[in-house]
């Protein structure tokens, strides 16, 4: 495969936190998409997308789990080893799945610095707000670049009652911008606000030193994350969120082009003469003239075996 050229390639240097930083003061939103694999990271970053997130929503996207909770450790690195290797420029976070930094501030270290040392990733993100501070305080402590991930966590779905949005009274938007200033005091390089209305967002984001993007919470952020799937129309689940734009319809294209093949196939049209390799006629028919006499010469039974050359015991029919 030929990787995608960007028109920023060889002039666009490698997204930074100082890079993030920088585009938070100036007021240059980023942009934020997942992806899970080699080629959907060249095709991001020859767009010239500032970050990738390896999210454990790849569960869903690519393996076909009805929500993220079965992701494993070694699923999400396999992920970003593939993202890792396609990337060139972009910023890429690795998403830490369920139970992989929950049981205790040891075991969260240990996971996140797999998704730097082994995987390539800049950074990590994990779910959940002062109650996961000390995860974030040791992750960060070790050198690890750490996102934090409020509002809508679907690591926490069956605890939350299912998807919902947060923020929508004064008593939850004051419990989110605690738990936000609690996750920047832990350490948090930034914070990913998901499924909150644009109001309250754009408060935290104002409140924050640190850059706060968004899935679903509004335009007042510092960046823009959407689903890779979504985006292009890709995903085949029940899931279709209000906050998802679909920029094309990869999944009608693609089953379009598979019932066009699937036809030709069965009419006998594919593969057509341009499809063919060439072969000189002489050769072609010294082959034809070999065959037609290994047949005449063959027993009454259906088949019999080559008993020359190195395909000695095949049967020929």
């Amino acid at each position: 495969m030929t990787q995608p050229q960007s028109k920023n390639e060889g002039t666009r240097k490698k997204v930074s936190i100082g890079t993030l930083r920088t585009m938070k003061a100036k007021g240059i939103p980023v942009s934020y998409v997942t992806a899970y694999d080699y080629p959907s990271a060249c095709f991001a970053d020859a767009a010239g997308i500032d970050m990738i997130l390896v999210g454990d929503s790849g569960g869903m996207t690519t393996l076909g789990y009805k929500n993220t909770l079965p992701v494993t450790m070694e699923e999400m690195l396999h992920f970003s080893k593939a993202v890792c290797r396609g990337n060139k420029t972009a910023f890429v976070v690795g998403d830490m799945p369920f139970m992989t930094y929950q049981p205790s501030t040891k075991i969260a270290v240990k996971n996140a610095g797999r998704f730097i040392a082994e995987a390539g990733c800049d950074a990590i993100k994990l779910e959940g707000g002062k109650k996961m501070a000390s995860r974030i305080r040791g992750i960060a402590d070790s050198g690890i670049a750490v996102m934090g991930h409020l509002g809508l966590t679907p690591q926490s779905l069956s605890a939350a009652g299912g998807y919902k949005v947060y923020g929508k009274t004064r008593d939850e938007f004051k419990i989110l911008l605690e738990d936000a200033f609690e996750v920047q005091e832990a350490g948090a390089s930034f914070i990913l606000l998901e499924a909150i209305p644009e109001e309250p967002a754009g408060y935290i984001r104002d409140a924050l030193k640190i850059p706060v993007y968004g899935i679903g919470a509004g335009k007042n952020l510092d960046g823009q994350l959407l689903i890779l799937h979504d985006l292009i129309g890709a995903f085949v689940g029940d899931i279709n969120p209000k906050f998802a734009k679909k920029y094309c319809s990869v999944g009608e294209i693609v089953t379009k082009a598979l019932k066009d093949y699937n036809s030709e196939v069965k009419a006998g049209e594919f593969p057509a003469k341009e499809h063919l390799y060439p072969i000189d006629p002489v050769e072609a028919a010294k082959i034809k003239e070999w065959v037609e006499a290994e047949k005449k010469a063959a027993p009454s039974s259906p088949s019999r075996k080559l008993n020359d050359g190195p395909h000695e015991g095949r049967v020929f029919v």
